[in-house]
């Protein structure tokens, strides 16, 4: 109701009828105060505006988790974070400073704004609980679409400060130590296992629908990972439709690149007699006989290769076991994925993934880790790329090659039956 329209209307009323007319105007003067009444920056026209007292939410949270006397503890804090205070604080410092974004800031009404601990909380929170945004509303105090874009914030933030040194290839004391562990399980010449996941996408588009649907029977996108016997994830590859089988996904990611190139580390190893130059993965029978894959013996026949089928499965599930580990930290990538971007999704899986090798570093039993050390000093460094595509091409056929995949897997049967099959 306007003003003219009230004016207008109240022309025709008597003139000793002023106070009614005054209660009047009162009356739409306020509802016009309050329809046109100033929003805080970044409202959305038309919102209604809830004062949440975000103040409020973050003393509540810092008392809850990050005083000197927390509501709760160690325990409660490791079970809702999924990781320890210290490594926390750590992720929140660097993100903050990182993309100012996080920094507290006031609004133009000059009230403080939502701090660092409520953002990146509210980000752990649809991480690790696979809550839809709005859920951490009520106890963080804050709003759905800032939730959105912290998350997304977060996760990018994530990637560009911690990827480099926590998503790498393994170097040359990486490799010595994964070697090493490698020996003491049976499998010398080991740098993990290989396998994939599909993680569902429930906003899939209608138009790709077809394109991402496979074995699963729903919109799905495939994770190729490498990972040790301690959970960390070596190598992930992320991003090709659920259509794809672990062939399809092979040939298109990067795991072989830096060796067909010359910058992986050299190694060298010895099996039953046999000299090899490149170590190996262990796959499930889909995978193709290349030397840098061991494969189980379908059908084997005799104790020394059901032995070795047996021993090969067994330690090929870690892979499997990282990925069981790496969903129950982070639910997110458990559930159907609600994002519609796949750039999102991307950049949220390997976020995950980049914390989740965190969490191994940081709660990596040192003690146990001791006795691989001084191990593996066949691994060497090779410091010369192959420039020449000859090169290139020799070494692209030698991690194909299959009659070095026959006699690599024979090696190992013999090899474990000696060292295991008499026990």
């Amino acid at each position: 109701m306007s003003h003219r329209f009230l004016l207008d209307s109240s022309s025709s009323e008597e003139d000793d009828d002023d106070e009614l007319i005054l209660a009047t105007l009162h009356q739409a003067h306020t509802q016009y105060a309050l329809m046109n009444a100033a929003r805080p920056g970044g409202s959305v026209p038309g919102r209604q505006y809830i004062n949440r007292n975000r103040e409020a939410g973050h003393w509540r949270l810092y008392e809850d988790y990050f005083s000197d006397a927390p509501t709760y503890g160690p325990t409660f804090f490791r079970r809702r974070f999924r990781m320890a205070r210290s490594l926390f604080l750590r992720i929140l410092q660097a993100v903050e400073q990182h993309d100012d974004y996080f920094v507290q800031k006031r609004d133009r009404n000059g009230r403080l704004g939502l701090s660092p601990l409520q953002k990146i909380t509210a980000a752990f929170r649809m991480l690790t609980y696979g809550v839809a945004a709005d859920a951490t509303n009520d106890y963080i105090r804050i709003g759905e679409s800032t939730a959105i874009e912290s998350l997304k914030r977060f996760v990018k933030a994530i990637v560009e400060v911690f990827g480099d040194e926590y998503l790498r290839s393994p170097n040359d004391n990486d490799t010595a130590r994964l070697f090493a562990i490698g020996e003491q399980k049976g499998f010398p010449g080991m740098l993990g296992s290989i396998d994939c996941m599909h993680w569902k996408w429930k906003n899939c588009p209608a138009a790709w629908q077809g394109q991402f649907t496979g074995h699963v029977h729903e919109p799905t996108i495939i994770l190729e990972a490498v990972a040790s016997h301690d959970l960390w994830i070596w190598h992930a590859f992320f991003g090709l439709p659920g259509s794809h089988n672990d062939i399809n996904v092979l040939h298109r990611s990067h795991l072989f690149a830096k060796l067909a190139e010359g910058h992986a580390p050299e190694v060298n190893y010895t099996i039953n007699g046999h000299n090899y130059t490149m170590g190996y993965y262990l796959a499930d029978g889909i995978y193709p006989q290349w030397a840098t894959f061991v494969k189980p013996i379908p059908s084997p026949q005799g104790n020394k290769r059901k032995y070795f089928t047996k021993a090969q499965a067994a330690v090929r599930k870690e892979v499997e076991r990282a990925f069981g580990v790496l969903q129950a930290r982070f639910a997110i990538v458990r559930g159907p994925a609600r994002f519609w971007d796949q750039d999102t999704l991307g950049q949220i899986m390997t976020a995950c993934i980049i914390m989740h090798n965190m969490i191994v570093d940081d709660e990596r039993d040192a003690e146990g880790d001791h006795h691989f050390d001084g191990m593996g000093e066949f691994a060497t460094v090779s410091h010369h790329p192959s420039a020449e595509l000859q090169a290139f091409l020799q070494t692209h056929q030698a991690i194909t090659n299959r009659e070095t995949h026959s006699q690599l897997r024979d090696d190992l049967v013999e090899h474990l039956w000696e060292k295991y099959g008499g026990v």
